[in-house]
């Protein structure tokens, strides 16, 4: 085909380009990012009265960590069921990663985490088992219907109906008057004269669909824009949930622009391994035992069961107990193991030979196993086979690639069928990503108000972050 050819047969672009067009827009507050924290940072200066500007290089109401929908709602630490304070959880956070996570924020996280809970509530997202649907499992109060995830003795991560997060706080804030600008990539802070560490009066933008440049004044500059991490999340040939060099959607924007501006960053030179292995999968759709599917049975191709143990090597008889803290033990932190720190590490399963184990896993206690593995959600108990599956992968996976209604509909039946798990094994599928570190911490130094070095500028990791992640940084 000539290229002229294929130019009168493509489709026309459905907007107008106006390259050479500028557009000024002045607020109060100007709010960076319109994920979960960008959209809270909005309704927070809306609630006081001010006039609020809010720019997202995608579509608000579907856009960031939270756009692929929520299942776990972590660091609910004052709910009436939890027996970790927040005070106590903070710490925990920050001995678990040897000290590199942010402690300011941590404590803010545990503190209001479960607030912003209820003011999820009243936007009109489901938080507790109001239908009966799992009265007397043993993750459910019975007293506030809230069901838990995890810990089941210390109660400090929620699991809700979280499919329509994002859609919830858009519409709050576009009731409280919130002016939101979708499509618009921001491109750098403005600071006076243009030096760096001066005081911010706004940013820059372009219109990803027509081009226009935008030039935002704000009295007040709120920073939410935090790794970007899911927006890939159910593509099979781009990874998108990790942090790696790799991953398209990892611009790293918020950070960038921050340390040009002139803030003082601290800690982004840590990092970690991450991600199910060095190949990529559609999170949520393959069978394992780790976060959404703790702790779900694992058996190999002949039917054996993978051992589970607790933090001190102990073998777990029974499923209920990995859901307990060991002896002696307060709580531990998520599943499966968070961190170096011993005080704080889950129950796991016990590793293959010659296959990358689970993170914390005892490597000198690995078993022989028929690869390759198979997450036996028949073998559950059936409450928490319902939960796992019919709640929270109907929740996280349900806005982009709806994992529960396709492998539904497909025939997948959690009650008679075995889901085969590729997290904890070699064989490479639909794309091999290869090795990389996960920025697990840093950005910029903050004070108790979270405002940066840079006069007039914050950068905001409000409560609600913690709803989809077990850590924030600012």
């Amino acid at each position: 085909m000539h290229y002229e050819d294929f130019i009168k047969d493509a489709p026309r672009w459905p907007y107008p380009v106006n390259y050479g067009k500028e557009n000024e827009v002045d607020c109060d507050v100007l709010v960076l990012g319109g994920g979960i924290a960008g959209c809270w940072a909005a309704i927070g200066a809306a609630r006081e009265g001010a006039k609020v500007v809010l720019v997202e290089k995608g579509a608000t109401k579907s856009s960031g960590a939270g756009g692929s929908g929520v299942d776990h709602w972590h660091c609910v630490t004052t709910n009436p069921a939890s027996t970790v304070s927040p005070e106590e959880f903070a710490q925990a956070l920050v001995d678990s990663r040897g000290g590199w996570r942010n402690a300011i924020t941590a404590y803010i996280t545990s503190r209001d985490s479960y607030d912003c809970l209820l003011d999820m509530e009243k936007f009109g997202m489901r938080i507790r088992d109001s239908d009966d649907e799992f009265k007397g499992a043993a993750f459910r109060d019975e007293a506030t219907k809230l069901l838990f995830a995890y810990d089941y003795t210390a109660k400090y991560c929620a699991r809700v109906w979280g499919h329509n997060v994002k859609e919830a706080i858009y519409k709050e804030a576009r009731r409280l008057g919130v002016q939101i600008y979708d499509h618009v990539f921001i491109s750098s802070l403005l600071t006076a004269g243009g030096k760096q560490g001066a005081r911010v009066v706004g940013a820059t933008g372009i219109n990803a669909r027509t081009g226009e440049f935008y030039i935002f004044k704000g009295k007040a500059s709120v920073l939410g824009m935090y790794f970007p991490q899911r927006q890939w999340i159910f593509s099979t040939e781009i990874r998108g949930l990790t942090y790696s060099h790799r991953t398209p959607n990892l611009t790293g924007d918020g950070h960038a622009m921050l340390w040009q501006a002139g803030a003082v960053m601290a800690g982004v030179e840590a990092s970690s391994p991450g991600g199910a292995g060095p190949y990529g999968f559609p999170q949520y759709g393959y069978g394992n035992a780790q976060n959404t599917w703790y702790a779900c049975t694992m058996v190999d191709s002949s039917g054996k069961e993978i051992p589970w143990v607790d933090r001190d090597g102990n073998v777990l008889k029974t499923v209920a107990e990995r859901y307990r803290p060991a002896p002696g033990q307060r709580f531990f932190i998520s599943g499966g193991g968070e961190g170096p720190d011993h005080r704080y590490r889950g129950p796991n399963m016990l590793p293959v030979k010659g296959q990358p184990g689970p993170p914390g896993a005892p490597s000198d206690k690995a078993i022989d196993a028929e690869m390759p593995l198979y997450a036996d959600l028949p073998s559950m108990p059936p409450e928490e086979r319902r939960v796992i599956f019919g709640l929270m992968i109907g929740q996280e996976g349900k806005t982009l690639i709806p994992i529960y209604r396709t492998y539904t509909q497909a025939g997948f039946d959690p009650d008679k069928d075995l889901l085969q798990s590729y997290s904890l094994q070699g064989a490479p599928q639909w794309r091999q990503m290869g090795g990389g570190g996960v920025i697990s911490g840093g950005g910029p130094v903050v004070d108790w108000n979270l405002m940066t070095s840079l006069p007039r500028a914050r950068t905001f990791m409000h409560r609600a972050l913690m709803s989809t992640c077990t850590s924030g940084t600012s």
